[in-house]
């Protein structure tokens, strides 16, 4: 069974800020399969299940807020039952500019908030992640620019990054990390 978490941060006002990468790649996902999520109160998090390749692969978004996303991703894991290994992370990047993506299969936290829980969650930055380009930041502090939309001039290039961000998330398991840092990094 493999997990695919994508951050963000749940409501209304956060639907489409550039901290919200992360979910709106589970959601284009879920979308092009014809999948809806579900609240799982327990599990602090909106998950949808399907099988791909042979593969379980459970999506969820925590409903946590995105600076304590690593408890929803713990109870799912333990719920489940699901190894270190099996887990793929998806959240947004401010050193990469929009529309450039970029596999790790592991790392320190950047500075990005939600890795941070995660990490102390875990208890291992051993995980791998997919992250998602939303700079270049202009003047303004990092708090401000990561919670502000993306702009109208922008969504065309969000749009193709999203599309390709499943494409690649779909590579990565059928061939692995390194195979998928060298085609989409």
């Amino acid at each position: 069974m493999k997990l695919v978490a994508g951050l963000g941060n749940i409501g209304d006002k956060y639907v489409f800020t550039r901290h919200n990468a992360g979910f709106m790649v589970v959601d284009k996902w879920a979308l092009d399969k014809g999948l809806s999520f579900r609240e799982e109160k327990k599990l602090k998090c909106f998950m949808v299940k399907f099988r791909s390749g042979g593969e379980d692969i459970i999506l969820i978004k925590p409903t946590t807020f995105m600076n304590l996303s690593g408890e929803a991703i713990r109870a799912v894991i333990d719920y489940y039952k699901i190894d270190n290994k099996d887990v793929l992370i998806i959240y947004d990047d401010l050193s990469l500019p929009l529309g450039k993506i970029r596999f790790r299969p592991d790392g320190s936290d950047g500075g990005h908030n939600g890795i941070k829980s995660l990490i102390k969650h875990l208890g291992t930055s051993n995980f791998a992640r997919l992250k998602i380009g939303i700079g270049p930041q202009p003047p303004v502090p990092s708090e401000t620019f990561v919670l502000q939309n993306f702009s109208k001039d922008q969504l065309p290039e969000l749009k193709n990054v999203l599309k390709t961000s499943v494409e690649a998330v779909n590579f990565y398991f059928e061939n692995g990390m390194q195979k998928t840092q060298n085609v989409f990094n």
